[in-house]
């Protein structure tokens, strides 16, 4: 089995098993290879452990269920992603967003923190690529409803330097950049992350200077710093506005498009 195919296998596992108390030993079961193989495919593409994966995953799905499931309790959330009480779920969660449970689901419109990681497949064995691939498929239907709306893409610079000071500042610096979107985003428009530091807010608006002013806002909080153990870590972004331009609007298209532009912003 080739690299690809391994990593590939693992990914579907754990997103098809989400819901149970699975391990690395159990995804490297079902992958039929050594743990420690896998871990180390893993942590160099996804630059995490499976376990830290499978972590981020789940809370990222809690986050949804919280904001979409009023409903439903967090001690229900709490045990659907094998948290055996509130508080276990409470501490995790906050370690990843920052906040509590009860006041994410008040507050809170973003919650794809951690979205699915897709292997891009290029030459035979070779796994890498120049970009993180992930799953926004979700949001295709409405990619048709906004084609002719603006959207404003987002890419962090430098967060190499961030992330070797602990992979943990690196997962700071992409929740500071989602909030400082969602900060100047519309009541309609929607955030979402495409890469490992790429973001995009798509508006619902057709006006570009609507989605102008908003790159603005989000450049002008250029320099400002985030918190993370006694430091200040000063960041920055770059921002650019585009548009899907076409016939009928393909989802790869749309990816592929939404990256140049971050790339030629640059």
């Amino acid at each position: 089995m080739s690299k690809v195919e391994l990593l590939s296998n693992a990914l579907d596992y754990i997103e098809n098993n989400i819901y149970e108390d699975i391990t690395a030993d159990d995804v490297a079961k079902a992958c039929y290879c050594s743990k420690s193989y896998l871990q180390k495919i893993f942590r160099y593409v996804n630059y995490c452990s499976i376990k830290e994966y499978i972590i981020k995953r789940r809370l990222t799905k809690a986050a949804r269920d919280l904001v979409e499931d009023q409903a439903v309790s967090i001690l229900d959330i709490a045990l659907k992603y094998c948290y055996r009480s509130p508080e276990a779920f409470s501490r995790a969660f906050k370690q990843a967003w920052q906040t509590n449970p009860s006041v994410f689901r008040k507050e809170a419109r973003f919650t794809q923190l951690y979205p699915r990681q897709m292997v891009p497949i290029k030459n035979g064995d070779d796994y890498m690529s120049d970009r993180k691939h992930v799953d926004i498929s979700e949001l295709y239907d409405l990619f048709v409803d906004r084609q002719d709306c603006y959207f404003v893409c987002c890419d962090i610079k430098s967060l190499v330097p961030i992330n070797e000071i602990s992979y943990k500042a690196g997962d700071l610096a992409i929740l500071e950049v989602l909030k400082r979107m969602e900060k100047v985003a519309g009541e309609d428009d929607v955030v979402f992350r495409i890469g490992g530091d790429e973001f995009v807010l798509l508006t619902n608006s057709k006006d570009i200077a609507y989605a102008s002013n908003i790159a603005d806002r989000i450049l002008e909080m250029n320099g400002q710093t985030f918190a993370f153990e006694e430091k200040e870590i000063p960041l920055n972004v770059y921002a650019a506005v585009t548009r899907f331009s076409g016939g009928v609007l393909k989802y790869d298209e749309l990816f592929t498009s939404l990256h140049s532009k971050i790339k030629e912003c640059k």
